[in-house]
């Protein structure tokens, strides 16, 4: 399909992208499906991430996606949160709703409708899980999809740390 000038244009911010396989696993989609929509990496270091936002809406950006060392700083800067997004203060993805933007995080999303598709619901059961990243967003959904009750665990950390970080999770989610 060729750009023109009406090509939606999505992307990817953080750093580094270089290495990210999302351009080519979404334009081939884009091309399969026949949308007229293209998909880039931007390598925006964490200091630039204000300015990355303001391109989605300067530039009409249908959404795109985040990764390190962005995900807290673009949260920041979205004028809607989701629920989950707004628990652990990051994103990675944006939508942009009629030049609305709107931050997202999907981990725990992808994580709780694997468990439901294979005949899992999460609703009033325990939720043992690890700590930072990913795992914190899979402990904001399971907390928004009814979990009873979360244990973090992580090897790596030490137990005042990770006291310190429970403590400061409870705060976070109990503003829901």
């Amino acid at each position: 399909m060729e750009i023109s000038g009406k090509t939606g244009l999505l992307g990817l911010i953080g750093s580094p992208v270089g290495h990210s396989g999302s351009p080519a696993m979404y334009n081939y989609s884009f091309e399969i499906l026949d949308l007229d929509y293209r998909y880039l990496a931007f390598d925006i270091p964490v200091e630039k991430t204000e300015d990355a936002v303001n391109a989605f809406r300067t530039f009409n950006m249908k959404g795109g996606n985040v990764t390190m060392p962005c995900k807290g700083e673009v949260a920041k800067h979205m004028d809607e949160l989701s629920p989950a997004s707004r628990i652990i203060g990051a994103c990675n993805t944006i939508i942009n709703k009629d030049g609305k933007l709107i931050g997202d995080i999907t981990d725990g999303k992808g994580y709780v409708r694997n468990l439901k598709e294979n005949g899992v619901d999460i609703k009033g059961k325990n939720d043992y899980n690890g700590c930072r990243r990913a795992a914190t967003a899979i402990q904001a959904q399971a907390a928004l999809d009814g979990a009873r009750e979360i244990s973090i665990f992580n090897k790596k950390m030490d137990s005042l740390k990770s006291t310190k970080y429970c403590r400061s999770y409870k705060k976070r989610s109990s503003r829901m």
